[in-house]
């Protein structure tokens, strides 16, 4: 029987569990609503470290282990790493996990990372190419700052449209059976260029696409947004969550009922100053094993369409006055 489900999607005979997950956070991302659910809150940004980069590394390393440590492994018994974040070469991704000797692929989704990751992984074990697989992505606040905009001395203003970068890294073990949460089906994103050229709006640069991915869900699966008990984005932040509704509508579909943001989640946007929300690699990988997987696998939520959003720029794109295209890949999870 085959797996291909309509234009862009997988549906699993035999869905990949989700065995462990773990998140390792900064301070202001634990002073925020999800604060007491995070495995580990840092109080130093740096995190013992002398640069925001080494930093970053840490929190991979550290969210890692843990993972592995909840799922009973060592690190020789994961076939495969998908891992990667926001900087330049993965550098963040390559020295955080080197001492751990696990072959790796390495990705770059900008903010949709988790949900390449998640996709991969879950078609590996899938089709029986490992018994266990890892998945794995962060961001920093300060690293991404430094590299994509302006280093923090600068103090530099934010737009109210900006949203704030998670200091954070979420990791996944995947295995063919025994956890309480299954990833079902996957829709594969395609890039999505609106023409947006403001870089300090990614919701307004993410949100086509994000609608693109989900619209494609529906299709290809043959679903209305009830068929889903949450269809959570993210880090579109509230401006992006707007124009993604109203997309969606102009094609028949109103989701606003059973949409949330993980940018929207992670902080509160009165006390936190965090503008539009949060953005990041690891916004919705720490939110996903933090909030989202418990609730699934407590049966709270049966099933959910889970869809990292992703702005595809760099420094040199914008400097040459490009537009930011966005991808959004769409991951559906259930209870088991």
């Amino acid at each position: 029987m085959s797996q291909i489900c309509g234009m862009s999607s997988i549906q699993f005979d035999k869905a990949p569990h989700i065995i462990s997950a773990a998140s390792v956070v900064g301070k202001k991302e634990g002073e925020g609503p999800l604060g007491k659910l995070f495995d580990l809150v840092g109080d130093d940004p740096m995190f013992g470290e002398d640069n925001w980069e080494k930093a970053e590394s840490t929190l991979q390393k550290e969210a890692a282990q843990m993972a592995l440590g909840k799922a009973g492994l060592l690190p020789t018994q994961i076939r495969y790493l998908f891992a990667g974040d926001l900087l330049g070469q993965l550098i963040a991704t390559s020295f955080g996990v080197v001492d751990m000797n696990i072959p790796m692929f390495g990705l770059y989704g900008a903010c949709s990372t988790c949900g390449e990751s998640l996709s991969l992984g879950a078609m590996a074990v899938a089709a029986g190419y490992g018994d266990y697989v890892l998945a794995l992505t962060s961001s920093h606040f300060a690293s991404a700052e430094k590299q994509f905009r302006f280093p923090l001395e600068y103090g530099n203003q934010r737009p109210l449209a900006a949203t704030w970068t998670v200091t954070g890294s979420g990791a996944f073990v995947l295995a063919p059976k025994g956890g309480k949460a299954r990833i079902t089906g996957v829709t594969t994103g395609k890039v999505v260029d609106f023409g947006v050229k403001d870089s300090m709006n990614m919701g307004a640069c993410m949100a086509p696409a994000a609608c693109d991915t989900i619209y494609q869900n529906f299709m290809d699966f043959n679903r209305q947004p009830e068929d889903y008990d949450k269809i959570i984005t993210g880090d579109l932040g509230y401006v992006g969550q707007k124009i993604l509704i109203d997309l969606l509508k102009e094609k028949g579909f109103d989701i606003s009922k059973v949409h949330t943001d993980c940018g929207i989640e992670i902080y509160d946007q009165q006390t936190q100053d965090t503008h539009s929300g949060g953005s990041g690699c690891g916004c919705s990988a720490v939110t996903l094993a933090a909030m989202i997987l418990p609730k699934i696998e407590k049966g709270s939520w049966k099933r959910v369409l889970f869809v990292p959003t992703g702005a595809l720029l760099s420094t040199v794109s914008f400097n040459e006055g490009q537009s930011v295209p966005g991808i959004a890949h769409g991951v559906v999870i259930e209870h088991c």
